[in-house]
């Protein structure tokens, strides 16, 4: 059934004048004749009344009206829902990020970019690295803010910051009044870390092996906030960025090495983002390089 028909039987049925119709929507008379011709013949059953030159929309028609406005309506809603997506200043960015990121770094993010573009709206995804990956590789997500990867297509990755990574160990540790300590001096205790498979957890791998010491690892979880909340209980310690919300806990520099973790953008190459998607992935790649 075209969609051309059903507007021309929408007008008719309001108008009820065959050659009033026809120049409301700039066609011929004829032409209007037969297009609801063809829909009764479609339908199978006549739509209108006709007597004479008089044309009166009969109770199927009438019936039949009813979805036609349904439909011509979530058809109007439908344009309207796209056209406020890809419009610039009105449109959805779908943004996904480590858990870690969501206390102050996206915040401050979207707070920036919402005074100059008040109006777009965003739907977030907190998760672990390769879930995102799967997620945008999906086309559920735009980008998403994660750890360092290695090349994988088709998904381009844009270095934006890094963190300094921590000892972090619970506010009443025998070594929390230091500034910093060696990995050695506490790697007899308990490590908490994250599960493998996590880029987090495949860096502190490496920090360890880079010390030449083999942690004895008594936990490990799904997020950083686990992590960070066994730590507080004094369950043991952990290496992790300092995200400025570890009440109870304090954080202990690495001596004689800077290990960091490298945070950046990832999007699919080549796949269609939305105006308002594109002004917020130059506006992040702009954002860290003004810092």
């Amino acid at each position: 059934m075209e969609w051309q028909r059903l507007e021309y039987f929408q007008t008719l049925a309001k108008i009820q004048h065959m050659t009033k119709a026809a120049e409301i929507l700039s066609i011929s008379q004829p032409a209007l004749s037969r297009s609801i011709a063809s829909l009764e013949q479609e339908i199978g059953v006549p739509l209108f009344d006709r007597q004479g030159r008089s044309i009166l929309l009969n109770k199927y028609g009438q019936l039949f009206l009813l979805r036609v406005n349904n439909i011509m309506k979530e058809m109007e809603q439908g344009l309207e829902e796209i056209q406020h997506i890809v419009n610039p200043e009105y449109g959805e960015v779908s943004l996904g990020f480590l858990h870690t990121l969501g206390t102050s770094t996206v915040p401050n993010i979207i707070r920036a970019f919402h005074k100059e573009y008040p109006h777009i709206t965003f739907k977030f995804q907190q998760n672990h690295t390769h879930t995102q990956l799967k997620e945008l590789k999906h086309g559920n997500l735009d980008l998403c803010l994660l750890a360092s990867m290695e090349n994988e297509k088709p998904i381009e990755w844009t270095e934006l910051w890094r963190d300094e990574l921590f000892v972090i160990v619970e506010a009443n540790h025998p070594l929390a009044s230091r500034q910093s300590i060696q990995l050695k001096e506490i790697v007899k205790e308990s490590f908490i870390g994250l599960k493998k498979g996590y880029a987090l957890r495949k860096t502190t791998d490496e920090i360890f092996k880079a010390e030449g010491l083999e942690p004895i690892i008594s936990f490990e979880g799904d997020e950083v906030a686990t992590v960070a909340g066994f730590i507080a209980s004094g369950l043991g310690y952990s290496i992790l960025p300092y995200v400025g919300e570890m009440d109870r806990m304090t954080k202990l520099r690495i001596e004689d090495a800077t290990y960091e973790r490298v945070i950046g953008m990832a999007v699919v190459r080549d796949r269609y983002l939305s105006p308002a998607a594109k002004l917020f992935h130059q506006f992040v790649l702009d954002y860290f390089l003004a810092r």
